[in-house]
């Protein structure tokens, strides 16, 4: 290691840590780690995605010991990722509060002098001669060229000689913190998401109340459910299926769109009725409501009867909706109970109804309440014709059930509920972050010097300027600098 100079005092501990962590060098190192571990958590099935526990049965022995030790499995949780974070969000910090001040200095404190020889340093420069009765007037012709390729201008006198000072885009200058400050704002909305997000789900039917949701916990490969409250109830109101083909099964391959219609409680705001679709979720007070899936068991939205009466006159067709029931003029009561896609009879003949997503033999259960009031019916509705002298498609209560259409539905749908606290936040930061970067690279601070110097009628102009990018462009106004003076240059640099 190499002495320290003499009569140097060598940098203390804490000197050389905080130099170490406002390091760009140091922060771009965090940031390919960073992005090295958000590789791994996409190469490595996380825990709590949906089918973990199938890929971590394949995997060899070996590599469930190493991957599990490092956390691999579930890396945007571990610990070393929240380091990782940290420590680059301190470093942005840092770095910024040890260059921010040079960077002001550029707002505040503007060079507006320079002399020609630091002038025909510059990137860009030329000598011309100028006509002009003064020094003043020169100045305000070359103020005037300045400000016609968009450069403000400012002229000022020193020590005899006038400066004229043309700039744009300084703020561009300050581009590289507000940059800052959008990663730190999506660094701060992904830690939120990350220890305060919730996500799980809520299974409904039509008529289903619930106050909670499940949220599936790991513990590598065994998976368990955890109960959650929400602060409000969800009720089902009603579910709908939007098929392909109206006669086919109720899968997914066959579906366009599934629907469910809930009415949120809140003691605090209310009642709230909802919409949710497959693609467009519903948002409640931080949580979104999605489609996730549906149980794929056949159902039916609502029934289409024909009543015949045991006297055979005066058919009558009422439609009747899941769950609901329908008064007859005569005063019998009608409820849809229940329905089963593929109706089979068991031995000696008695109803054996199957769950199924075909609809096969499909038949509608119903409640029959006979007119002026008694016990309930037990009754049957099917599509088809049955034999006569089978008991369950006797009449029942003075009518002959008959189904002759009804709206194909799943038995339930499965509705993904999340809680992201820092989702606004992400959305904020990325936002401006493609804003920040935007004015960074496409825009550029330039800066123009004129020397004025001379007497009489001829006075000797050296102007020179730099940009902190965008050369080419620089160059082009440049140029056009010095076409409007109309003079040509004694010496030019590209």
């Amino acid at each position: 290691m190499p002495k320290a100079a003499a009569g140097v005092a060598p940098l203390s501990f804490v000197t050389r840590t905080l130099n170490l962590l406002s390091s760009v060098r140091f922060g771009v190192t965090l940031l390919v780690l960073l992005v090295v571990a958000c590789m791994i958590g996409m190469l490595i099935m996380q825990q709590n995605v949906e089918g973990f526990d199938k890929y971590y049965a394949q995997l060899t022995p070996s590599q469930k010991l190493l991957y599990g030790s490092l956390g691999f499995f579930d890396i945007y949780h571990a610990w070393y990722f929240n380091l990782l974070l940290l420590i680059l969000s301190l470093n942005i910090v840092l770095a910024s509060i040890d260059r921010f001040p040079k960077a002001w200095t550029y707002i505040s404190r503007r060079k507006l002098d320079a002399s020609a020889k630091w002038l025909t340093g510059q990137e860009q420069h030329a000598t011309l001669r100028l006509p002009g009765e003064s020094a003043s007037a020169v100045a305000d012709n070359v103020a005037g060229a300045f400000r016609a390729v968009g450069l403000k201008p400012t002229v000022t006198e020193k020590n005899g000689r006038t400066f004229v000072f043309g700039e744009r885009g300084a703020w561009n200058r300050l581009g590289a913190y507000a940059v800052h400050v959008a990663l730190l704002t999506i660094f701060t909305g992904g830690f939120l998401t990350a220890q305060f997000g919730r996500n799980g789900n809520m299974r409904l039917t039509p008529g289903q109340t619930s106050s909670e949701m499940s949220e599936v916990a790991f513990n590598l490969d065994q998976p368990s459910e955890m109960p959650m409250a929400l602060p409000f109830e969800v009720t089902c109101t009603d579910i709908q299926q939007k098929l392909i083909e109206r006669d086919g099964p109720i899968t997914a391959n066959n579906t366009l769109d599934w629907l469910t219609r809930i009415k949120i409680k809140d003691p605090e705001y209310g009642e709230t009725e909802a919409l949710v679709h497959m693609n467009r979720p519903f948002d409640y007070r931080g949580y979104r409501f999605f489609q996730a899936s549906f149980i794929a068991i056949g159902m039916a939205r609502n029934v289409k009867l024909h009543l015949t009466p045991q006297s055979g006159e005066g058919v009558q067709e009422v439609t009747i909706p899941r769950d609901g029931s329908t008064m007859l003029p005569d005063g019998t009561k009608i409820r849809f109970a229940g329905f089963y896609p593929d109706f089979k009879f068991g031995n000696g003949g008695r109803p054996a109804p199957a769950e199924s997503a075909d609809y096969s033999n499909p038949a509608a259960l119903l409640e029959v309440t006979p007119a002026g009031g008694g016990q309930s019916i037990t009754a049957y509705a099917f599509a088809r014709e049955l034999p006569s002298g089978i008991p369950v498609g006797e009449a029942k209560a003075g009518y002959k059930f008959r189904l002759i259409d009804f709206e194909r539905a799943p038995y339930a749908h499965v509705l993904s509920i999340q809680n992201d606290p820092g989702a606004t936040i992400v959305y904020v930061g990325f936002a401006l972050l493609a804003l920040t970067l935007s004015a960074v690279f496409f825009f550029s601070h330039q800066r123009v010097w004129a020397a004025i110097e001379g007497q009489g009628k001829k006075y000797d102009v050296v102007i020179g300027g730099n940009t902190n990018r965008n050369k080419l462009g620089f160059e082009d106004r440049f140029r056009r600098i010095t076409k409007a003076l109309g003079a040509e240059p004694h010496e030019a640099k590209s």
